[in-house]
């Protein structure tokens, strides 16, 4: 490094013959300049504040399942039928007092709808009676019956016979990955007969039985979707068909 001089060097030469060497003076120590970052404004941090927040929702939001239909409790409706013949047909079971008069109940879930049996349908294949959930009408339940059995045939009989005035359960059968069928008894010793039809086309469950000297059958009906969804409400369903009277 150069030396440097001080400039009262050059003068004192100038007035005596001795030569002085003064020490430069040492230059202070470099010294950077500090930056300090001064705290964020309130509306900054407000606003930091506020998308954190929202952020948090949001993903509490996407994280939590909502409940499904098939989670929450289901209220069911008593229905009375009456079996009335296609002649005396009147509406449901004619115009007389229904829940007097009815041969057969079941349940139905709250919120389903009644579809109505024409007269003619009445006296073609048997229908007395038949619900629907209004956002899938394909999820249903049904019955039908037919005068003059006095009790039932073995069951691969009785279910083939169900078949030929129904083209959806033919169409349920033929397409069906399994069907299986079981007897039971009721309280009162009452005999039924309970299929089970699975299927790519949708699920069935049908309870047949005889009394008053009639054969009555209860069809539940969904498609495969509903069926995984609504299973344990429409096991139930099924389960609640029974003659009275």
């Amino acid at each position: 490094m150069a030396s440097i001089l001080h400039p009262s060097s050059f003068l004192s030469s100038a007035s005596s013959s001795t030569t002085a060497t003064t020490k430069p003076p040492v230059p202070p120590p470099f010294s950077r300049p500090q930056s300090t970052l001064s705290p964020p404004s309130k509306p900054l941090l407000t606003k930091l504040t506020t998308t954190l927040t929202a952020t948090a929702i949001a993903t509490t939001i996407l994280t939590t399942s909502l409940p499904s239909l098939a989670d929450s409790p289901t209220s069911f409706n008593i229905y009375y039928g009456t079996a009335a013949s296609a002649a005396n047909y009147g509406g449901y079971g004619g115009n007389s007092d229904k829940k007097a008069s009815a041969e057969y109940i079941y349940d139905v879930p709250d919120g389903w709808k009644e579809r109505l049996v024409s007269k003619v349908e009445k006296g073609t294949n048997g229908t007395d009676s038949e619900f629907y959930n209004p956002k899938k009408k394909t999820e249903k339940e049904y019955l039908t019956y037919l005068a003059g059995f006095r009790q039932l045939a073995p069951k691969d009989i009785i279910l083939n016979n169900l078949a030929l005035s129904d083209v959806n359960l033919q169409d349920l059968i033929a397409n069906a990955d399994g069907v299986t069928s079981e007897e039971r008894k009721d309280e009162n010793g009452q005999l039924y007969y309970d299929y089970e039809i699975d299927g790519v086309l949708g699920h069935s469950l049908i309870s047949v039985t005889c009394a008053n000297n009639k054969l009555y059958a209860h069809f539940v009906n969904a498609p495969a979707p509903e069926w995984k969804r609504d299973e344990g409400i429409l096991r139930h369903v099924h389960q609640s068909f029974k003659t009275v009277g």
